[in-house]
């Protein structure tokens, strides 16, 4: 069950060595020089002389390390990070596509003049508003950053399910859009154009740029805390704050039987967002265990500021989507959810609650991260929702 006390799984202590990221003779750059690079190296590996030294080649397991590593990318067992294979496994037996989702209700709700307010119309393209770019953001960071920086190959495996959801949740997006036959030129450009989106993406961008930098290596303890602090802020401040404004609003929007076909799949997303900030925790506190020294006190004074700056840009997106009360919420009200969820997210990862004795206003959410069906909408029943390889014909 994913909820948000879901237990992290840090691997095992060892003190910090800075070394080059990835692989040895693998430090490539581009598509091009990647395939070149893999040629040659099995290419050497088909040598006598190689063949004979394989044994001393094989991977130990002790000496895998979430960065910094210096065993072979390539070979994905023997596992040392369990944890990241039982999540991959996880993300996919929770496979969907947006197109099997019905949409006939809400394109019916959003043509009626009289079928939602004006209030409840600009929650929906504030929204969608956000979100279409937001998770292009996401996996931009992963595939142009992260991916790269990252040697321990089963959390790769789960970086490379990650991105594809992250387009999956774009095609979503688009897919609501489109349905409802929204203006894509206003709902797209938002992220330039709204005020509240724009300064949310103008917080993450930094450090997506950092790490994505050709010349940025990891294997020094300033480049590493710089890689750590964008985990930080990809996990527990983008997928782990900055969309649960959105989510809330839509979804309560479905709990009063409105766009309920995108309130589903929100929901889908919200229960893949939700194990992409579990699997980001697990991810930063290996790392920390591993490298002890990054984790200094002014390393953490620093996350704690990015932590109340994140806070303050949703409350202001919160002001901006709700300028008074719908859906029996109000933006007063998320106040407090934020910094509920701020402080869920600073002891995940080791740090003091920021706004002590803060409760969830929204007890409901925790509910519908715990999403495990798929409605049947040529039937009224409800059946369990897996990929084709999961299921049980018995």
């Amino acid at each position: 069950m994913l909820n948000w006390d879901e237990p992290t799984t840090p691997s095992s202590t060892s003190t910090h060595s800075p070394r080059p990221s990835g692989q040895p003779g693998l430090q490539v750059s581009s598509i091009g020089e990647t395939t070149a690079a893999v040629t040659r190296h099995v290419a050497s590996s088909a040598t006598p002389s190689s063949q004979a030294a394989a044994p001393q080649r094989r991977i130990n397991v002790a000496d895998k390390r979430i960065i910094n590593g210096q065993t072979d990318v390539n070979q994905l067992v023997p596992f040392k990070y369990k944890w990241a294979w039982e999540k991959y496994l996880a993300t996919c037996a929770n496979h969907w596509m947006p197109q099997e989702v019905n949409m006939s209700r809400d394109i019916a709700l959003w043509k009626d003049p009289n079928g939602l307010t004006e209030d409840e119309r600009r929650i929906v393209k504030r929204n969608l508003g956000f979100f279409v770019t937001a998770d292009s953001l996401a996996a931009n960071n992963i595939v142009l950053g992260t991916y790269r920086h990252i040697t321990a190959p089963e959390c790769r495996q789960f970086l490379l399910r990650q991105a594809f959801e992250e387009a999956i949740h774009t095609h979503a997006y688009q897919y609501i859009v489109e349905s409802l036959g929204l203006d894509e030129a206003e709902i797209f450009n938002a992220y330039n154009e709204v005020q509240s989106i724009r300064d949310k993406d103008e917080f993450l961008i930094p450090f997506i740029e950092a790490i994505m930098d050709p010349n940025f290596h990891t294997g020094t303890p300033e480049n590493d805390q710089t890689l750590l602090k964008s985990l930080i802020v990809f996990a527990c401040l983008m997928e782990g704050m900055f969309f649960y404004v959105g989510f809330t609003q839509i979804l309560a929007l479905g709990r009063q039987n409105k766009m309920t076909g995108a309130a589903e799949q929100y929901q889908y997303i919200l229960r893949d967002e939700s194990m992409h900030c579990n699997f980001g925790i697990d991810l930063i506190n290996a790392i920390k265990m591993e490298n002890p020294l990054l984790w200094t006190s002014e390393f953490k004074a620093e996350i704690k500021e990015l932590f109340l700056k994140a806070v303050e840009l949703e409350y202001r997106y919160a002001e901006d989507t709700m300028p008074r009360g719908v859906l029996g919420l109000n933006a007063s009200m998320f106040k407090g959810y934020l910094r509920y969820i701020a402080n869920r997210r600073a002891t995940q990862i080791g740090l003091e609650p920021l706004f002590p004795n803060e409760e969830n206003p929204f007890p409901w959410m925790s509910e519908m991260i715990d999403l495990k069906k798929e409605r049947n909408f040529f039937e009224t029943r409800v059946i369990e929702y897996q990929s084709g390889g999961a299921l049980s014909w018995d």
